[in-house]
C-alpha cells in the first residue's frame, strides 16, 4: 500500500560508484560492516513487521465502529515527520559529497511541479486502497494490492523503456492470474458485512489504486532519469516528504470538505472498543506506516532497491495469514494458490532485477579495472 520509494537500475549505478569509490579508497574496519549488518537487520524488521502491522490496524478500525476513509487514508501519510528525524541522523553517519553540479540541479518550479504531481497521485492511489479495505477481507485485498508490481512493469515498459525478459513476462503473467482468480471467484470470499456492489466496488477501487501505484512509480523513475538526473540519499528524501505533505494536505482538505470530520467524535464514543484504543488504534496504525517507510528507504540507502524488493516478496504471505487468524478469512484452496502464484510471480521479479544489477557490478568493475591500467 505504502508508494514513497521506487528507484530505476540504472540509477543504482550511481550508488554502486560511490560505494566502490569508498571501498578503494579506505580500509573501513570490520566493525563497519557490523554496524551496517545490524542496521540492514533493523530495516529488514522494520519492513516485515509494520506493514502487515499497519494493514491489520487499518482493517481492526473498521471493524469496530470506523467508517471514514479519509482517516484511514491520512494514517498512511500523515506521519512523514518521522522522515525528517530519519533523514537528520542517515546524514550524521554518512560523509558528505563534496560533487556539486549546479547545471543539472532542476529549478524551483520544476521540482514543485514533480512533488505536486506524485504528491496528487499518492493521495489518489491511498485514498483508493482505502475504499478496498473498508469492503474487502483483508487476505483478499492484499494479494489483489500485489498486483502493483505488474502494472509497475507495464508501465515502465512504455515510460522508462524497461525491456519484458522472460522473468518479467512470467512474472506478469503469474500477478495478473493471482488477482484474477480471486476478482472471479467471489463464492468463496466472506462478503456477509458487505453488499454485492460493495464488494464489487472495493475489487475495483483495489485494482485501480495498484494501477496507478504502478503509474506512480513509473513516473518516479522517469523523474530521477530525466529530471533529478542523479539518485542520492538527500534527493530520495526530500521527494519522499514532500509528496507526502502534499498528499497529507490533500486529504485533509477532503475529510473537511466531505464533511467526515463531523462524524469523528460520534465515532469515538461508539468505537466497540472504547475511545483510548481508538487513538490507540488510529496513532499505531500512523506510526507503523512511517516505521515500514523508514525501513524500505533505509534498505534501499544501505543495499539496493533490490533487495528491498525481495524482502518486500518475502513479506507477502504475512498479511493474508494474519488476517486468517485475526478477522477469520477465509483461506480456502483457490485463495492458497493465489499465494503461491503471487509469490512465484514476486520472485521471478526480483529476479530479473537482480540479474540486471548484478551486470551493472560487472561493467562497473570493468571500467574500474580499465581506468586503473590508465
Amino acid at each position: 500500500m505504502n508508494v514513497n520509494v521506487s528507484i530505476d537500475q540504472s540509477l543504482e549505478a550511481n550508488l554502486i560508484h560511490h560505494e566502490a569509490a569508498e571501498s578503494s579508497s579506505s580500509s573501513a574496519p570490520q566493525t563497519k560492516n557490523y554496524k551496517r549488518w545490524f542496521h540492514l537487520s533493523i530495516y529488514v524488521f522494520f519492513v516485515l513487521f509494520f506493514q502487515p502491522l499497519a494493514t491489520i490496524l487499518g482493517r481492526l478500525y473498521y471493524e469496530n465502529g470506523g467508517e471514514s476513509t479519509y482517516v484511514v487514508t491520512l494514517l498512511s501519510l500523515i506521519g512523514f515527520p518521522v522522515l525528517i528525524l530519519f533523514s537528520f541522523f542517515s546524514q550524521t553517519r554518512q560523509p558528505k559529497s563534496t560533487e556539486t553540479n549546479f547545471n543539472h540541479s532542476p529549478s524551483f518550479i520544476t521540482l514543485a511541479s514533480a512533488y505536486m504531481c506524485t504528491g496528487l497521485l499518492i493521495s489518489a492511489n491511498t485514498y483508493l486502497y482505502a475504499i478496498g479495505l473498508l469492503y474487502l477481507p483483508v487476505s483478499t485485498y492484499s494479494l489483489i494490492s500485489a498486483s502493483q508490481l505488474a502494472f509497475t512493469a507495464l508501465f515502465s515498459y512504455f515510460l522508462n523503456s524497461q525491456k519484458l525478459t522472460p522473468f518479467i513476462i512470467n512474472s506478469l503473467f503469474l500477478l495478473t492470474v493471482s488477482s484474477s482468480l480471486l476478482v472471479v471467484n467471489t463464492e468463496s470470499q466472506d462478503t456477509t458485512h458487505v453488499s454485492r456492489v460493495q464488494y464489487v466496488i472495493g475489487l475495483v477501487c483495489t485494482i485501480g489504486a495498484s494501477a496507478g501505484t504502478g503509474l506512480l512509480l513509473s513516473l518516479i523513475q522517469l523523474l530521477f532519469r530525466k529530471v533529478f538526473k542523479k539518485y542520492t540519499s538527500s534527493v530520495v528524501m526530500s521527494m519522499t516528504i514532500y509528496q507526502s505533505l502534499v498528499a497529507s494536505c490533500v486529504i485533509l482538505i477532503g475529510l473537511f470538505v466531505s464533511g467526515e470530520w463531523k462524524n469523528l467524535p460520534s465515532e469515538m464514543r461508539n468505537y466497540k472498543l472504547g475511545k483510548v484504543w481508538y487513538v490507540v488504534t488510529l496513532a499505531s496504525a500512523a506510526i507503523s506506516w512511517q516505521v515500514y517507510t523508514v525501513g524500505l528507504v533505509g534498505l534501499i540507502f544501505e543495499s539496493s532497491s533490490v533487495f528491498s524488493n525481495s524482502v518486500t516478496a518475502v513479506g507477502l504471505p504475512i498479511v493474508p495469514f494474519i488476517a486468517v487468524i485475526v478477522f477469520h478469512d477465509k483461506l480456502d484452496a483457490l485463495k492458497i494458490f493465489s499465494i503461491v502464484l503471487a509469490i512465484w510471480g514476486f520472485l521471478s521479479f526480483v529476479y530479473q532485477h537482480y540479474i540486471d544489477e548484478k551486470k551493472l557490478m560487472t561493467c562497473h568493475t570493468n571500467y574500474v579495472e580499465d581506468d586503473t591500467q590508465i
